[in-house]
């Protein structure tokens, strides 16, 4: 029935485009004149609406392309979800082999690795999202470690427990430690000083006597906290050395009146101390995220 009607419809279209002869009286050419302004007006109009790139939001287009055209986008998109779906179930899969109370007493048996934590941990019950946090391992302290690791953090035992840590925090080698504890000592270059505040000037002399390898600072300049004079930047891109010196920050904040620390694209702050350290976005440098350098400011 549908292929009838469309042939009646070419039918009648043909007919009016190629109409036969007729006469045509002098009144009814004076009225359908302007009636085919009218018309080819409205043709031109809807032409361009038709051709206006967001008019395919609104105008549904009967074209068979067209109609292909949505299937395929249709399928793809039915596949992209599958995908994403597929992906979801293997990672909910793989999260509950791991938590399963048989795998965690085997790997918790089979635990006979220490490793030291070069930061202050949080304790995390799992890997995934639904993870809670119970507490929190200081840095510099021994841990037994299971080998296991998932979605970006390391199995550990605390207290006979499963926990779960951030990975890259733990070493086989000691942590670094202060050599000296607060100093006003001048340092050998002073010239780091100009333009800081005195609480800023204090950091830079406890840290210049607690760690003499480090030979280079930033002090004041233009930009951000620095160019109010409280904030430091303790170069160095020695992972070991930075943790330390980072570690050495956080546990004298409060002496040293510190507003912030932020070291390989994590931050600390004294208000938000029981967080520990907090991830930060990436800032699309390894100087903008800070894993060059320490980063230290103050009130």
């Amino acid at each position: 029935m549908a292929d009838h009607r469309h042939k009646r419809d070419t039918n009648a279209r043909r007919s009016l485009l190629h109409p036969r002869p007729r006469s045509i009286s002098p009144r009814f050419a004076l009225v359908a004149g302007p009636l085919a302004v009218l018309a080819t007006t409205a043709a031109v109009t809807f032409g361009v609406v038709s051709a206006d790139p967001g008019a395919g939001d609104i105008v549904a287009s009967t074209s068979p392309d067209a109609g292909l055209a949505a299937a395929d986008l249709g399928e793809r998109r039915e596949v992209v979800s599958r995908s994403s779906s597929r992906s979801a179930l293997e990672d909910e899969g793989k999260l509950a082999r791991v938590l399963s109370r048989q795998a965690t007493n085997a790997a918790l048996r089979r635990a006979d690795t220490k490793l030291w934590t070069t930061a202050a941990l949080n304790l995390w019950t799992e890997p995934g999202e639904a993870g809670r946090q119970v507490g929190e391992l200081d840095a510099a302290r021994k841990v037994l470690v299971t080998g296991r690791e998932l979605f970006g953090r390391v199995e550990v035992v605390v207290k006979g427990e499963s926990r779960w840590v951030t990975d890259g925090y733990l070493s086989a080698d000691k942590p670094l430690a202060a050599a000296a504890g607060l100093s006003m000592a001048p340092c050998p270059d002073p010239s780091v000083e100009n333009g800081l505040t005195s609480s800023a000037v204090y950091v830079y002399r406890s840290v210049c006597a607690a760690f003499p390898q480090i030979t280079s600072y930033g002090g004041w300049d233009a930009h951000g906290e620095h160019s109010s004079g409280r904030a430091l930047d303790i170069m160095t891109s020695d992972v070991a050395l930075g943790t330390a010196i980072a570690e050495f920050l956080r546990s004298n904040a409060a002496a040293l009146n510190l507003y912030d620390i932020i070291w390989r694209q994590h931050i600390w702050t004294p208000v938000r101390a029981g967080e520990g350290w907090r991830y930060m976005s990436s800032r699309g440098s390894a100087t903008a995220d800070h894993y060059d350098h320490v980063h230290v400011a103050t009130y």
